[in-house]
């Protein structure tokens, strides 16, 4: 349950971005200068031309990155039942750390001109990989999403009132072909943003192998859980990704 604490960071520090950057894209305005020097440190301060659509990537990309925080903070408080496991100190810490440094990431990708509030004012200019980007996007967290409630409801009655903190088999949607879907979408949401960037931002393909191993480090680890604690577990199901 303290993951909530991850999204509620997520969804102040990279609200806050997004506001910054918005307003340094379209109203002429500058990031603060707190974040020019930071970013001024992590960036790239390369001096070749930028263009209408990278500027927008990287403020579409953060407004997705932002909207996930959102629906995944909103579960937390009202969907999923979290049972009394207990989170390891470090972890919840290198998690605080990595909503911080992810949203960070996006705005480091922006042209230097841009951070140092000299770009100009930007004329929105959609892509194809803007479209292709943000369908993934939506069609990944809906299936997040019902898989999150799927969960949720094997602890509950059906007048939705918690019965059980205990583990049960899901089935339904991606649950017929892999234990654990909500953890391939969250990967998929991370590829659609690699997308959105136009599939060339080196660092963002980065940010996605991270959540590859991490996502299925623990997705194997649920996996077996699921077959050491249930005889009947469904023999056709993968870990982590279908058919693999």
């Amino acid at each position: 349950r303290w993951f909530t604490h991850f999204y509620v960071v997520s969804v102040l520090w990279n609200g806050f971005l997004l506001i910054c950057l918005f307003r340094a894209e379209f109203l002429g305005g500058s990031l603060p200068s707190w974040i020019q020097h930071v970013h001024r440190a992590l960036g790239q301060d390369s001096q070749s031309e930028d263009t209408d659509c990278e500027h927008f990537s990287a403020l579409l990309v953060l407004l997705l990155l932002w909207l996930h925080s959102c629906r995944r903070l909103a579960e937390c408080l009202w969907t999923s039942v979290f049972s009394s496991g207990l989170i390891h100190i470090v972890h919840y810490c290198f998690g605080l750390g990595y909503y911080i440094a992810v949203g960070s990431t996006v705005l480091c990708q922006m042209p230097t001109n841009l951070r140092n509030g000299k770009g100009k004012e930007l004329s929105v200019e959609i892509c194809w990989y803007h479209i292709v980007g943000v369908m993934m996007y939506v069609w990944a967290s809906l299936h997040q999403h019902r898989c999150l409630v799927i969960l949720a409801n094997l602890r509950k009655s059906k007048s939705g009132k918690v019965v059980s903190l205990s583990h049960r088999v899901p089935f339904g949607d991606w649950f017929e072909r892999v234990s654990c879907p909500h953890y391939f979408a969250e990967l998929l949401i991370y590829v659609s943003m690699a997308v959105t960037l136009g599939f060339r931002n080196l660092t963002w393909w980065c940010v996605v192998m991270y959540v590859l191993c991490n996502q299925a480090l623990a997705a194997l680890l649920c996996h077996e859980f699921y077959q050491n604690h249930f005889s009947s577990y469904p023999k056709h199901r993968r870990a982590f990704i279908p058919f693999v």
